[in-house]
């Protein structure tokens, strides 16, 4: 009798650690953006994910027992005005991860978001999302955001310390071309946060066939920001700087505003002051940045945003939008949104988003 309980037991636990969950999450995100300044006059549509991009994904994780578990993401984006995939020719093109995690921290490889990213967006007082978000002036695009091909790891953080580290290779036959690396450092004690954050970026081209190889400088983007939790006002502040090549894409490069188009500064410094405060039923959103473009060209930028988050519930708020960008010197920045470039220098959401 005592050997079949033990034997029920062993299989018991056995079971425990075999135990797996997968759920389904996403955001439903679709409104009314208005765009003016811009070559192309007033623009008004039906756009999707002006707060935070649409999409649907799957998380899952395993207990595998002794303390180790494996857990996986795929993330799609989607467009709600449209019904089509964000990114033609792919499924999941936000994330598409597997890793392992226990008392060391978690190890992941696939698609994934950059340290550099994750700390602007936990900075920003608009999540990177609405009119006001950061990247009307700061680089926030591109490979800036995600990259594929990459192994990460994250702490476990200890007495408010936390580490993220990002590898992503290039693939090609010289192993510098085309890779970027970067990690982040944060502390949180109280109300206080502060994460110190780093990319680089190699955009070389090696060599193909009859195809010369092309050799840029060095992309770098360092970020420091910081945010204070008073309860009735949450403060934030960020300053950047970045340098090289590639380091600072136009989310428009498309010549926005006519005449000669705008260059993108390879020399650059970025800085945001904002809050957030709770007010009725909602959020309301503020932040005032400027970009000081320390090339030849000079194209500085000056920006400010508001915003208001009205919650009808844990899961779901419409929201409000408005912010314009004063560019200097033939600057070309615009305001966007969490999945939008923009075409002017002023521009407004009105929306609704739900999470599941």
């Amino acid at each position: 009798m005592k050997k079949t309980a033990a034997i029920l037991l062993a299989l018991s636990g056995a079971a425990a650690h075999a135990q797996s969950t997968v759920s389904i999450y996403g955001i439903v995100d679709a409104g009314i953006v208005g765009e003016s300044g811009g070559n192309g006059g007033k623009v008004t549509k039906v756009t999707s994910g002006a707060a935070s991009a649409s999409r649907i994904g799957l998380r899952g994780s395993e207990d595998l027992g002794g303390g180790l578990s494996t857990f996986f993401t795929l993330e799609s984006g989607t467009r709600i005005d449209t019904g089509a995939l964000d990114a033609s020719g792919t499924l999941f093109n936000r994330q598409a991860l597997v890793g392992l995690q226990g008392s060391f921290g978690a190890v992941a490889v696939g698609r994934q978001y950059t340290p550099w990213h994750k700390a602007l967006a936990a900075m920003d007082p608009f999540g990177t999302g609405y009119a006001g978000t950061s990247k009307n002036l700061f680089p926030d695009w591109g490979t800036n955001i995600r990259t594929s091909n990459t192994v990460t790891y994250a702490s476990v953080p200890s007495h408010g310390v936390d580490v993220e580290l990002a590898y992503s290779a290039g693939e090609q036959t010289e192993s510098s071309a085309g890779r970027q690396f970067g990690g982040a450092i944060g502390y949180v004690r109280g109300p206080l946060a502060v994460r110190l954050a780093y990319n680089s970026r190699n955009s070389d081209v090696v060599a193909n066939g009859t195809t010369p190889a092309v050799e840029h400088s060095l992309g770098r983007n360092t970020l420091l920001g910081a945010s204070y939790d008073l309860h009735w006002l949450k403060l934030f502040a960020v300053y950047g700087a970045d340098k090289g090549d590639n380091s600072t894409p136009l989310g428009n490069a498309n010549n926005p505003y006519g005449g000669v188009a705008p260059t993108a500064s390879t020399d650059g410094r970025d800085v945001l002051l904002g809050f957030t405060a709770p007010v009725g039923p909602g959020t309301l959103m503020f932040s005032a940045m400027h970009k000081d473009d320390r090339t030849s060209f000079n194209q500085d930028a000056s920006s400010w945003g508001v915003g208001y988050l009205f919650a009808l519930s844990k899961r779901t708020g419409l929201y409000a939008a408005y912010a314009h960008i004063r560019n200097e010197n033939g600057a070309g920045y615009t305001v966007a949104n969490n999945s939008e470039s923009g075409t002017g220098s002023t521009g407004y959401n009105l929306g609704i988003r739900h999470t599941f």
